[in-house]
């Protein structure tokens, strides 16, 4: 008897579930996310100091929540390509050495992102892995608050290229395309730090970035 129950309700879930909608070759997908950035921001290196900066100053980067753009284009029913639109913005602030000095204020950043995904097909859950190149492109970066008494006029953040790992799930909600995406990125990509007292290089500094980027939100696929 519970056996044959157990066998009905598997039944029943499994027609109540919704047709699985099978990614295909020349499939396209757009995404829209919302996004946390949590970037690291600590320094790795010092290249330049005649400031005197306090010994064992340490930095860190605020994270950040935006709406993400995602297109993806499919290969192959299990391979795509995607990439992603948004723009970041964060400040520096010294954790040690200056605790609460703002070092760097309204810095905003596009990660322009490509990355090749691998999907496994489990029905209307979809897993997938990736990985790729992004590039770091600073549009706009200024001195902090603490900076300013210094007499710093500039602040400069440099582009850098570095790497994406990716990973997450595409859940379908209709067979019609629509769904339901998790997504989260690991990059590795630094940038150098330098401020300027007038056209005097003061100080410049290596920070690890590597921010993880997770996301989450709808997806329609046609």
């Amino acid at each position: 008897m519970k056996k044959d129950l157990a066998l009905a309700v598997a039944s029943l879930a499994l027609f109540a579930m919704p047709a699985a909608a099978h990614a295909e070759k020349g499939d396209l997908q757009v995404k829209l996310l919302g996004t946390m950035v949590s970037p690291d921001g600590k320094i790795s290196r010092v290249d330049t100091d005649i400031v005197g900066l306090p010994a064992g100053t340490q930095t860190k980067a605020n994270d950040n929540y935006v709406p993400t753009v995602s297109i993806e284009y499919y290969f192959s029913d299990n391979f795509s390509i995607e990439t992603i639109c948004c723009m970041t913005q964060h400040d520096v602030d010294a954790v040690s050495g200056l605790p609460g000095a703002e070092l760097v204020s309204n810095a905003k950043v596009i990660p322009a992102t490509f990355t090749a995904k691998y999907h496994l097909d489990l029905g209307a859950v979809k897993p997938y892995v990736g990985a790729g190149p992004t590039y770091f492109l600073w549009v706009s970066d200024k001195p902090g608050a603490a900076t300013l008494p210094l007499g710093v006029t500039d602040t400069d953040l440099s582009d850098e290229l570095g790497l994406a790992l990716q990973a997450g799930l595409d859940v379908d909600i209709n067979d019609n395309g629509l769904g339901i995406s998790i997504d989260a990125k690991r990059y590795f990509v630094n940038t150098t730090a330098r401020w300027y007292v007038g056209d005097t290089l003061a100080i410049e500094t290596k920070h690890k970035l590597d921010p993880w980027v997770v996301s989450a939100g709808l997806s329609y696929r046609f």
